[in-house]
Formats: structure tokens, C-alpha cells, sequence
């Protein structure tokens, strides 16, 4: 008898422990301001297709199936472990089939040829524990454009699970270095986030530097170093017209967009020292701070009425603030080392930077106060951030030193958990994320 009492009691307890491990029937979301993020296991089988559709509906599940997992928030399952297949995308799925691989959210999608030779692609997210569908859409769009829609889908889960928007349609433009090291060839180039659709938007003859992405539409403004003085120079990279700003005749540092993108903040550097310049697009420079310092990397916060910028006015680089029309500074940054390149959130609750410490270079945030500083990354020489449009990830090239070496594309969320290489054709630095493609 108190054997079969131990065995009932061991029973009972195995099954509340399940009935305790089980997931509630709340629909599922990922908590991001958490200090832990525990990865959602999403299933993304391939898009159904016949025909040609068949493989682009593979390629489709498989960038998804990248974006999500790249960003560190979902563990997608291994298709190697599903025991159900997607054959009708419109239908409900047999949740008990996705359950037993633990998958807690299934996305199911469809592509059709249209009469007029578009593609339409067909998606659904699924809650699988709560049997419920959380999004849904459709699109049209070119055969050659179907890369696009699959980032496009990519946000549209993120932004479901998350609450907050999503980042992967969205570009990088950045500088292309070839060639030998003490030689290097440097081209304006431009790629989706994750690395594809590589195009070279200069020719390398002139030497480039800085480019900046508008906020608020697809152009881009950067230094040219050609044969005369330093040019300053605005590109519409889908018309591929270029429009000088200005033709400065001593050094240009660092333009930057300010947030309604009718202006561009710089550094000019006269008489010996470097000041922050504000500039109509088509207007005249406006000087906005007059020391004998060098005040360069000026950032707009994202309401227009501050900008961040580095200056060794203190006797070595540190990070100012300033109202937008100039004036007193208030210095931010007080850790070792020397704090230099800082960039505005989009969000406008942080400040990213770059800060060199001996021989070591780390890339971290601080709040727009100087608080809260937390280092995310560090290495041999990390340098350059910016901003993914949420707020959440940051890119910054790496140089991995050496006689061979050179510098690479990295990005890092606000954990630091999450570092990732972003591949290039070759050497790349000074990377510059786009808003989101409309």
C-alpha cells in the first residue's frame, strides 16, 4: 500500500510540474526590456509555391528565418524537426503537430504568379499554444523585388511579438575598402542590412568618407577628398543624382543630417581649430560653437533641439552636449579613456559611442545626461556606430589589425550578448543605417 501511495503521490507531481510548465493560454509576446530575453521558439516553414514560386518561397522562408534569428530574439526551429508540413497556407494549421516540437509561434505563407506576372505573397503568424492567428497580410510586388517582402514579413512578425518596430527593410550604406593596405581603394557602397544587394554607388577615384543616411528620405550626404578642396556632396541613391552641398577650402568633418533632414550639422576647421557649423541644404554655414578646441562629430537628438558632439576643449576628447542653436556645452561623458564619434538614438533615450581606453577600443551608451554608461563590445579598434531605426541594434566596423588585416562590418544589440559579423564583399568601415524603406 505505501508503495502504490509513494507511486499515485510521484504521478501527481509529475503532472503538475507539466501542467506548471505549460504554457498559458495569454497570447505570446516577447518582453525586449527585460534584462534576460529568452529566445521565442517560431517554426517558418517554406512558403507554399508551385514552379518557379516553389524555390523563390523557399529562399523567402529562409531570409525570414535569418532576420528573425539574427536578432537574437526568436530560435528558429530546425525544419529537420517538424512533423507536419504547410500544404494549404490559407488553412488552419494542426496546432498538436507544432506543439509536441515546442514551437510556441508558426508562420505559414503562400506565393502565387499573378495574371499580370507580379508575385503575391501570402503570410500568417500563429499563436500555437493559444491556436490563434496574431497577423496576416498579402503582397504584390516585382519577381526581382521578392527579397524585399521577405524583410518586409521579418518586421511584420518582429513588430507583432515584440511591440515595437522592426529593422530588417531597411539599407546600409557604407565605405567599400580594397586593394593593398597601404594603398586602399575606397568606394560609397550601398547593401540590405543583412549583407545582400551589394552596388557601388562612386567609382573609387576620389576618396570618400563619412557618408550619412537622410532620416526622412532615401539620400545619403558624405565627404569627397578629389583634387581640389573637400567637397561635401548630396546623393538620391535610387535616381543616382548628386548635388553639392559645399565646397569648403579648409578640412570638413563628419556631416550629418539633422532629423527633418532639411539641414546637414558638420565640423569646419579654421585658423587651426575645428567648430560645429549648421547648414541649409542650398543655404550658408551657421557657426555654432567658437572655440580654440577642436569640436567635431556633431548628432541632432531625434526632436531637433540638441546636438551631441565630441571636443578636446577639457584637454582630451569627451562628449558634449549643446542646445541646437549653439552656445554653452555641458559636458556628458566623465569614465577613462577618450570618447569620441557619439550618435543619437533614434528613440532619444541614448547616446552611442566609441570610447579608446590604452590600447583598446569599445563601442557603448550612455543616457543623454551621461548616466547609465555600459559598454557593449570592445576590441583592437572598434569605431563608428549607428543606429538600427528601433532603436535596438547598433553597427560599427572592427579592424582586425595586422599586416593583411583590415576593417569589417559588426552589429550589437543593447545587451551585449548579441554580436554578429555582417558580411561585405570586402573591407568596409563607416557604416550608416537607413530609416525604414517605405
Amino acid at each position: 500500500m505505501r508503495k502504490l501511495v509513494r507511486t499515485l503521490f510521484a504521478a501527481l507531481a509529475a503532472f503538475a510540474a507539466v501542467v506548471a510548465a505549460a504554457p498559458s493560454n495569454a497570447e505570446i509576446t516577447i518582453n525586449i526590456n527585460g534584462g534576460n530575453v529568452q529566445p521565442l521558439p517560431i517554426a517558418i516553414p517554406n512558403f507554399v509555391g508551385s514552379g518557379d514560386t516553389a524555390s523563390i518561397g523557399q529562399q523567402m522562408a529562409g531570409v525570414i528565418a535569418a532576420d528573425l534569428q539574427r536578432s537574437g530574439l526568436f530560435q528558429v526551429l530546425n525544419q529537420a524537426s517538424f512533423v507536419d508540413r504547410i500544404t494549404d497556407p490559407n488553412a488552419v494549421p494542426n496546432f498538436q503537430n507544432w506543439r509536441v516540437i515546442n514551437a510556441q509561434a508558426l508562420v505559414s505563407g503562400g506565393i502565387v504568379r499573378a495574371a499580370d506576372g507580379r508575385l503575391q505573397a501570402d503570410f500568417r503568424l500563429w499563436d500555437v499554444f493559444g491556436g490563434t492567428q496574431l497577423a496576416g497580410q498579402q503582397y504584390f510586388t516585382t519577381p526581382e523585388n521578392w527579397r524585399r517582402i521577405a524583410h518586409i514579413i521579418a518586421d511584420a512578425i518582429y513588430e507583432r511579438l515584440t511591440g515595437e518596430k522592426g529593422y530588417f527593410d531597411t539599407r546600409i550604406v557604407f565605405v567599400d575598402e580594397s586593394g593593398p593596405k597601404g594603398n586602399r581603394v575606397k568606394r560609397l557602397a550601398l547593401m540590405d542590412q543583412d549583407g545582400a544587394n551589394v552596388r557601388f554607388l562612386t567609382n573609387g577615384k576620389d576618396l570618400v568618407l563619412t557618408p550619412r543616411f537622410s532620416p526622412t528620405s532615401q539620400q545619403v550626404t558624405y565627404m569627397s577628398f578629389g583634387a581640389s578642396e573637400p567637397r561635401v556632396y548630396l546623393l538620391n541613391i535610387e535616381s543616382g543624382q548628386r548635388t553639392l552641398v559645399g565646397n569648403f577650402p579648409n578640412m570638413t568633418f563628419s556631416p550629418r543630417f539633422s532629423p527633418d533632414g532639411s539641414s546637414v550639422v558638420m565640423s569646419l576647421e579654421q585658423d587651426g581649430n575645428a567648430n560645429i557649423y549648421a547648414m541649409p541644404i542650398g543655404g550658408a554655414p551657421a557657426r555654432l560653437t567658437n572655440t580654440a578646441a577642436i569640436d567635431t562629430s556633431p548628432s541632432y537628438s531625434p526632436d531637433g533641439s540638441r546636438i551631441v558632439f565630441e571636443s578636446d576643449r577639457g584637454g582630451n576628447q569627451q562628449l558634449y552636449v549643446m542646445s541646437a542653436g549653439g552656445g554653452g556645452a555641458t559636458r556628458i561623458s566623465f569614465g577613462s579613456g577618450r570618447y569620441s564619434t557619439p550618435v543619437w538614438s533614434p528613440r532619444g533615450d541614448l547616446i552611442a559611442f566609441t570610447r579608446q581606453s590604452g590600447k583598446g577600443f569599445a563601442i557603448g551608451v550612455m543616457k543623454p545626461d551621461g548616466s547609465g554608461e555600459r559598454i557593449l563590445t570592445e576590441g583592437f579598434h572598434n569605431e563608428g556606430p549607428t543606429w538600427a531605426p528601433n532603436g535596438r541594434v547598433i553597427m560599427f566596423f572592427r579592424d582586425s589589425g595586422g599586416p593583411n588585416g583590415g576593417p569589417q562590418l559588426w552589429s550589437v544589440d543593447l545587451t551585449g550578448r548579441n554580436e554578429q559579423r555582417v558580411p561585405t564583399p570586402n573591407f568596409a568601415s563607416d557604416p550608416a543605417w537607413s530609416p525604414l524603406l517605405k
